[in-house]
């Protein structure tokens, strides 16, 4: 079977989701197709280069509706000849983009993708295209549907995780991140997003709160206890269950859960065959993908599964891998996932996540592969997995090895 290798990965930064948010003014189709430019211009690309372009993106109406793949191949340089697929696997939607994309070049169906994501959560609101799981009471009954910041509390209250550990978490994240960024850790990946004049319009991460502290996370009041205590009282669902719990401790509010912001990533996936004809140098190839479905009541355990499903299917054992990236959807994933693996937290998420940068639902994925791959050429390591939770209750998970 062909490999599959990354040979350039880059990202937007990522604007605050609002109408205040630097990125507000700009149309999904429009950063979209700025990162399919900056990876034709960066990587030298011409013709009819690469198969297709995959796109992920979560909330697939309005703007980002219509296959906005194929709109953002229109829009930008690439040639008319590229088809594009629009995905939609949640919160994961941009990696499954990469995931198949390699799949695809494994499958010999191929030379080459261009994968990724967008999701502009300032101007399409998150929920907007509705949700079967969510509206029809059939399926919301059949499957003790609850929001998933019940979800997130009902994990911290099933594996112990209390508030001050879900703060701490977070307290370190935004650390990270600025760290991070004045060290210009992100730079290779960066795109910045330019006006029709080519002034700069947003060049970093604009929803960071660096100096973050617990006693600033202490005064913030749990966002999902009200909804699951009061009306429409989804603790009540979450405990029919599971019923071995008294209670669900609702500790997630907005400084250890994932900021909504705007932002697109894209990875550029092919063969050997296809590097030599470019001329490129793969940075990395991937080893491993790998999909699972799992409770969707608790929803959002899947990184957990889905690393057990990656790493047997792949022969590897969790001491093989050098660093993760576990988005921080919520804190109590990413304390879950460590203490499911007992995986140090100095290999996790070392130049922060989500928390602190926030999560464009469907980028977050290829950003994360991204970061991934830049890390561990900064530390000259070689191998690394990255993992989301998903919505309705499942996991993705890819693994990266440098060549």
């Amino acid at each position: 079977m062909t490999e599959a290798y990354i040979y350039d990965a880059c990202r937007t930064p990522r604007g605050k989701g609002r109408r205040d948010g630097s990125l507000h003014e700009v149309t999904s189709l429009a950063l979209s197709a700025r990162l399919l430019n900056a990876v034709k211009e960066r990587n030298g690309l011409s013709g009819h280069a690469v198969e297709d372009v995959i796109w992920g993106n979560v909330t697939q109406v309005g703007e980002q509706g219509g296959c906005l793949a194929r709109s953002a191949v229109l829009m930008s340089g690439l040639d008319e000849a590229i088809p594009g697929l629009s995905i939609n696997r949640f919160c994961a939607s941009g990696m499954e983009a990469v995931n198949l994309a390699a799949n695809q070049v494994k499958g010999g169906a191929g030379q080459a993708y261009i994968a990724g994501g967008v999701e502009m959560m300032g101007r399409v609101a998150m929920g907007s295209d509705g949700a079967a799981i969510a509206v029809d009471p059939a399926l919301a009954l059949k499957t003790y549907f609850v929001p998933q910041g019940i979800s997130a509390d009902l994990i911290a209250t099933e594996y112990g995780f209390s508030r001050e550990d879900a703060d701490a978490l977070a307290v370190e994240s935004q650390r990270r991140a600025a760290e991070a960024w004045a060290e210009n850790r992100f730079g290779k990946s960066i795109v910045p997003v330019l006006d029709q004049n080519g002034l700069t319009i947003l060049g970093h991460d604009e929803f960071m709160r660096p100096g973050t502290t617990m006693e600033d996370l202490g005064k913030l009041k749990a966002s999902f206890k009200d909804m699951g205590e009061v009306m429409p009282g989804f603790d009540k669902v979450a405990l029919l269950k599971y019923p071995h719990l008294e209670k669900i401790e609702h500790i997630h509010h907005a400084g250890n859960s994932s900021g909504i912001v705007d932002g697109a990533a894209a990875v550029l996936v092919g063969s050997k065959e296809f590097g030599i004809a470019h001329g490129l140098k793969p940075r990395a190839r991937i080893r491993a993908t790998a999909k699972i479905g799992t409770d969707p009541t608790i929803m959002l355990t899947g990184p957990v599964p889905v690393t057990e499903k990656i790493l047997r299917d792949s022969g590897m054992a969790i001491g093989d891998i050098d660093l993760f990236e576990v988005n921080e959807a919520f804190a109590a994933v990413v304390l879950r996932f460590m203490q499911a693996f007992n995986v140090s937290p100095d290999k996790v998420n070392v130049n922060g996540g989500a928390m602190a940068m926030g999560h464009p639902l469907g980028a977050t994925g290829a950003i994360i592969i991204g970061t991934l791959l830049d890390e561990l050429e900064r530390r000259d390591l070689s191998t690394g997995l990255a993992t989301l939770c998903i919505a309705s209750g499942m996991g993705a998970a890819t693994i990266i090895e440098r060549v």
